[in-house]
């Protein structure tokens, strides 16, 4: 898998974490052919997440752009997720980014329970596509939610919902649990981050 040949403004100056989602076995074949993120900690703080999709692009179901706007049910059509934990407790937040620019952030107490909308900061979300790549970047301030000083280690699960022309959605994640597709289950939180490390 290589990532695509244009980039963002600037190089990262910080470290970076470089995965691969999988997509789930019982979900549909995709014209999608690889989903790489990275992850990482910029001088500012910020929370950056890089999506890489490589296929036939022109295949999939993409949102058009729309206005940066909070938005419900975006993972219905073409949607990438974020979900970050602290190491300890049962609490965690869901990000949704739409590659329309559209987004939606919650707060659980517990696994699928208590889902409150987050009052914070919107994500910045800028999308390049051509026929055979697409790359969302997504900025998203964390500090507002968790207190690194606090929880020098998080723990993030990535995934993503990609649609075909014809309507099937399937299911990538860093992992998946046993069963059906399940974005909210802890075996999908397969990275830790280290933001008080990654941004000295």
């Amino acid at each position: 898998f290589q990532e695509p040949h244009f980039s963002f403004a600037e190089p990262l100056k910080c470290a970076m974490h470089s995965v691969h989602l999988i997509r789930h076995p019982a979900t549909p074949f995709s014209d999608a052919n690889h989903i790489g993120a990275q992850v990482s900690v910029l001088p500012s703080d910020a929370v950056e997440i890089q999506y890489f999709l490589s296929g036939d692009v022109n295949n999939l179901r993409i949102p058009a752009d729309a206005a940066p706007r909070r938005a419900e049910n975006l993972w219905q059509h073409t949607c990438f997720e974020a979900f970050v934990a602290a190491p300890r407790g049962t609490g965690y937040f869901e990000f949704n980014f739409a590659p329309s620019g559209e987004w939606a952030m919650y707060q659980f107490d517990a696994y699928r329970e208590g889902m409150t909308p987050i009052e914070a900061a919107p994500p910045i979300i800028t999308t390049r596509r051509t026929a055979h790549d697409l790359v969302v970047k997504i900025v998203v301030d964390l500090r507002a939610l968790l207190n690194f000083k606090d929880y020098p280690e998080l723990r993030l699960a990535l995934s993503a919902v990609i649609e075909n022309s014809n309507g099937e959605l399937s299911y990538w994640a860093l992992a998946h649990p046993p069963g059906k597709p399940d974005f909210h289950h802890a075996d999908g939180f397969a990275l830790t981050l280290n933001p008080l490390k990654n941004s000295a």
